[in-house]
């Protein structure tokens, strides 16, 4: 590489550079006049910090002060600095900070709702419901102690971006009927301002709402966004913070009748196109958004915030909606709705907004089960009876009626354990054939009337119940807080014992109708299990099932036993009293209606009888036919 150097040309330029510069700096400086004005304006400049600091109360003024509001403030105190700096801060919006009362709140309440709004900022920041009180007995706040951020974000035609939570609204508290009507009014003039307007009914958790504004085209900068943020932290209302926190989740109805959920745990974001409405859930409290037409876009967010159950104790998740606003000929024009209420079906119902369909029901069929047949039933059945006892004749109903389910199971098992020894005897006959000891045991399953299938079918067919009604317990508002035997609280779990330590997974208490359930599953399994393994013939390279099943009569009842200790005493209540008539049914049937005797005559019956394959069985002994075909070809050839 060629080693760059210095020449005399290049020293004499960066000489005749400095040169210029050391000329043009002596060449500008200061006159003893402008030393003396700077000197000058940095003490006005310290004078008008020092005046600055004085608090809010010591600034006086009245819609008088204002010679005109939209532009200029002339101030008769000697606070005028204060003023201006107001004005230069916010424009055309410091007249409705003049007319601030000094009050923080005001206040409005019907028979089941106290809501105080926040005059700095317009603001719904705290809300009380009156008829419920959480695990301490406490009443139910959804919001308080700042756990919600309330703003709309514009631009102004002179350049400023406002923050209406920043901003003095002036409250206006009148009757409409039987209706209270509030009106917050962040004010350029008396008919220039933007509008929050609250609309109570009595005995209503539904609050109307409407974002207005006036005269405010000219002012609002229709190039920029106008964006609405509400963020809320979703406090803790029940005994274990992480159980009430699986059933809090963000859920919105958007394109239609679409609804979705963001995600149960963790963190999660979306953005979405025509919201109709969006549920802050927490668990059985909500706070809903609702609007006439649909949001073109919002931006949601969800924020887990219960990590440690131990040290997180306060919150469960942080719920945000950014969602922008349309200008209608420069002016905002939103009506809107709020709920603040309990996360009841019956309730939410009554709006005619689909609302209902927040509650986590389960989806597809086990939702359908729910809303049409679970949540009807213990509804009549809690007006009759008290709330344990409803849960109790509801799971009667249930079993008697899938009892034919479990007939037939039980039927198939006892047709399989009568043909054992002859599977027993086709297996040994055929162990080198598999293909026709196959379609030899497939002929005596036709020919007798049984099937191994029959006996999985009603199994199956349980199981869409089983699961909507472990959605349907933790999720049954009725259920809050009715006592039942030694549980406090159907909704959550019984304790009869508090532990010094947590076990993982289980907690750090004892609950008695999760040991209850384990016990009776145990004996459930132990019968159906041991009938399962003397009904079903083992094969050959298969793998020992008798020693899987035994297995898992220990492996169920400890699963339940731990996993229900947290969940709700309802389900596990539900459990038990269901396997222990599961039980009684299954010994009905043995001892009284099923006659084994009997039942294998018939077979051999079956057995004379010529009968026709059905489609499936056709099927299967054709393709066991064609696999047969194929091995031969393949020993001719190998010979």
């Amino acid at each position: 590489m060629e080693e760059k150097k210095l020449d005399i040309n290049s020293i004499i330029g960066f000489v005749l550079i400095f040169g210029i510069l050391l000329w043009m700096l002596y060449n500008n400086q200061p006159t003893p006049e402008e030393l003396e004005a700077q000197e000058k304006a940095k003490q006005e400049q310290v004078e008008a910090e020092e005046k600055a600091k004085q608090t809010e109360d010591d600034f006086v003024a009245t819609p008088e002060d204002f010679k005109t509001p939209e532009t200029n403030v002339v101030v008769k105190s000697s606070d005028s600095t204060k003023v201006v700096e107001l004005q230069n801060k916010i424009g055309a919006f410091a007249y409705s900070e003049s007319l601030s009362n000094g009050k923080e709140y005001t206040e409005i309440e019907n028979e089941v709702l106290t809501l105080k709004v926040r005059n700095k900022g317009g603001y719904i920041a705290e809300v009380k419901l009156k008829q419920f009180v959480n695990h301490d007995s406490v009443p139910i706040y959804l919001i308080k102690d700042n756990n919600t951020f309330f703003n709309i974000n514009f631009g102004t035609t002179d350049n400023r971006t406002l923050n209406t939570n920043q901003l003095y609204f002036q409250p206006t508290l009148t009757q409409n009927g039987e209706n209270q009507v509030l009106s917050m009014k962040l004010k350029v003039s008396e008919t220039k301002y933007l509008e929050y307007r609250y609309e109570l009914k009595p005995k209503d958790y539904m609050l109307g709402f409407a974002i207005r504004s006036q005269g405010l085209s000219n002012i609002i900068n229709s190039s920029q966004d106008v964006k609405l943020d509400w963020k809320l932290k979703g406090k803790r209302h029940a005994k274990s913070i992480s159980y009430e926190n699986r059933y809090t989740r963000l859920t919105y109805q958007h394109e239609g009748n679409r609804i979705s959920k963001l995600a149960q745990t963790g963190d999660d974001d979306e953005i979405e196109v025509d919201v109709n409405w969006l549920s802050f859930r927490q668990h059985f409290f909500s706070s809903i958004l609702t609007t006439e037409k649909p949001f073109k876009s919002v931006s949601l967010s969800s924020r887990n915030l219960v990590n440690d159950e131990e040290i997180d104790t306060l919150y469960t998740k942080s719920y945000a909606a950014s969602i922008p606003l349309e200008l209608q000929a420069g002016e905002l024009n939103e009506t809107l709705g709020i709920y603040y209420g309990p996360t009841d079906s019956q309730v939410l119902k009554q709006y005619d907004k689909n609302l209902e369909e927040s509650i986590p029901f389960g989806w597809g069929i086990f939702g359908w089960i729910n809303k049409n047949l679970f949540i009807p039933l213990f509804g009549f059945l809690s007006g009759i009876f008290p709330y344990g006892i409803a849960i109790i004749v509801m799971t009667i109903v249930v079993r008697i009626v899938l009892s034919p389910v479990l007939y037939k199971s039980y039927l198939s098992q006892a047709k399989m354990r009568i043909l054992k020894p002859e599977i027993t005897v086709i297996n040994e006959k055929f162990k080198d054939n598999p293909m026709q000891r196959q379609k030899e045991t497939m002929s005596l399953y036709s020919k007798a009337g049984a099937s191994p299938m029959s006996g999985c079918l009603p199994a199956l067919l349980q199981l869409p119940v089983f699961y909507a009604l472990f959605m349907f317990f933790p999720t049954a508002f009725e259920l809050r807080q009715k006592s039942f035997l030694w549980a406090e609280d159907l909704s959550s779990y019984d304790t009869i014992a508090e532990l010094p330590f947590r076990i993982p997974i289980y907690g750090d208490h004892v609950s008695l109708f999760p040991i209850l359930a384990s016990i009776a599953i145990f004996f459930y399994m132990k019968m159906t299990t041991g009938q399962q393994v003397a009904s079903q013939p083992t094969q050959e390279g298969m793998p020992d099932m008798g020693k899987m099943m035994k297995y898992m009569i220990y492996f169920s009842p400890i699963m339940m036993l731990f996993f229900f200790n947290n969940y709700a005493s309802g389900l596990s209540l539900y459990y038990f009293i269901s396997n222990l008539i599961t039980i009684g049914i299954m010994i009905v049937i043995k001892n009284y209606i099923l006659d084994e005797d009997k039942i294998h005559a018939k077979m051999q019956e079956n057995k004379k009888k010529p009968r026709k394959q059905n489609r499936f069985q056709k099927k299967m002994s054709e393709m066991m036919e064609q696999a047969e075909a194929q091995k031969a070809a393949q020993k001719k050839r190998k010979k």
